[in-house]
């Protein structure tokens, strides 16, 4: 979908697809026809975006075959969709049976990552519509924290400066600008935007910036404006937003509260949990934090991507209002401060049973209603939806 911002800047929505599980070329087609073009009819849209996650064996295969790229995008535009961002996070195996740490490798100290990265790149540059200003692929804030060594950190300084120049051949060869948003999430080397801030104060800030999850933001209790301001003051572009809630207990010392948490406690993907305080207090997993690793005494916010127009039973809740004020500080201003906007629950298929979707035509409604919900925030906030 798309949306014009006051200031004229077309903004894209799209869906990340991410929360399906193909690893192949002829699995992402098969995405397409069983839930991305359902999704949408279901909006009754001319155009849906996809934020089209490529594993790492795809992206390469594509990356060397101009004919299977363009056999790709020929089948999203038969069915009316277009791709102007990739989410380059999850390296592959994101559905695996437990994937916990193992999403963070490879990380930005390693070769592997750089060549997988501008594989989607060059991937991109193809798929990207003609009339898209630039196109965004989003990636890990480095690493996960440990270990990390000042010699780690120069490798990784090193490899994103290779990752600039290589997307700036890409731009001198094909015309298309690809930037590169590494995404600061609970945990990692770039947690906070501060840390984001200071570890990539020294890249090339026309070709790397930041992607901005939502659901992070808030369970790093970080105020958007002023997170948007620390990354003004040394440049960083927001070359992309994640609209996501984050999981919230309001009193984690209740019994009803813990007896509710436990059941998103799930083996597939880690769940960091921050206590609000100055500085929040951490650990690293839902199951760590039940067994007694925080004190219990403030609300907790979980990295578990909640869908974004429906309330889990309470006594839990969501930062969908954290979500609404991030938008708003994207959005609601003279300025439009990104141009890509994609939702990002990946986690519909590890909700509690009763709360999971069951089978494609349930999900397909839930991922049709999350963007029906952000396209109705932001048109709220002053956007208009191109109709045609």
């Amino acid at each position: 979908m798309r949306l014009i911002h006051p200031d004229g800047t077309v903004v894209h929505l799209a869906y990340c697809t991410n929360v399906h599980p193909a690893e192949d070329l002829d699995g992402v087609l098969a995405q397409l026809a069983r839930y991305a073009e359902p999704v949408r009819e279901r909006l009754d849209v001319p155009v849906l975006g996809l934020g089209l996650w490529l594993a790492r064996d795809a992206a390469a295969a594509l990356a060397a075959d101009d004919g299977a790229v363009g056999r790709l995008r020929r089948e999203l535009t038969a069915r009316g969709l277009e791709v102007v961002t990739l989410n380059g996070f999850p390296y592959r195996g994101f559905h695996d049976p437990v994937v916990k740490h193992a999403v963070y490798r490879p990380d930005w100290t390693t070769s592997d990552r750089l060549h997988y990265t501008l594989d989607l790149a060059r991937v991109l540059a193809v798929l990207l519509p003609e009339d898209a200003v630039y196109g965004s692929v989003s990636t890990v804030p480095l690493a996960w924290r440990t270990p990390w060594t000042a010699a780690q950190a120069d490798d990784a300084a090193r490899t994103l400066d290779t990752l600039a120049d290589g997307l700036a051949a890409l731009t001198a060869g094909t015309g298309r600008t690809i930037k590169v948003g590494l995404e600061p999430e609970p945990g990692c080397v770039v947690e906070t935007t501060a840390q984001a801030a200071s570890h990539l104060a020294r890249v090339d800030t026309s070709r790397i910036g930041v992607c901005l999850d939502a659901c992070h933001l808030a369970v790093g209790f970080e105020e958007p404006a002023a997170a948007l301001a620390r990354l003004d003051a040394v440049g960083l572009e927001v070359v992309k937003t994640q609209a996501s809630c984050a999981l919230q207990a309001r009193d984690p010392s209740d019994p009803a509260t813990r007896q509710a948490l436990a059941a998103f406690a799930e083996p597939r993907f880690l769940h960091q949990v921050r206590e609000r305080g100055a500085p929040p207090r951490a650990v690293d997993d839902l199951d760590a934090a039940l067994a007694g690793a925080l004190p219990g005494r403030d609300p907790w916010r979980v990295h578990f991507h909640a869908p974004l127009h429906a309330d889990p039973e309470p006594p839990l809740t969501t930062t969908r209002p954290e979500l609404e004020v991030t938008l708003a500080a994207l959005f609601g201003t003279d300025t439009a401060r990104t141009a890509h906007v994609e939702t990002e629950t990946y986690t519909w298929g590890v909700l509690p049973e009763e709360r999971r979707p069951q089978g494609p035509t349930a999900l397909a409604d839930g991922i049709a209603a999350e963007l029906a919900f952000t396209r109705d925030h932001l048109i709220s906030l002053g956007l208009k939806e191109v109709t045609s």
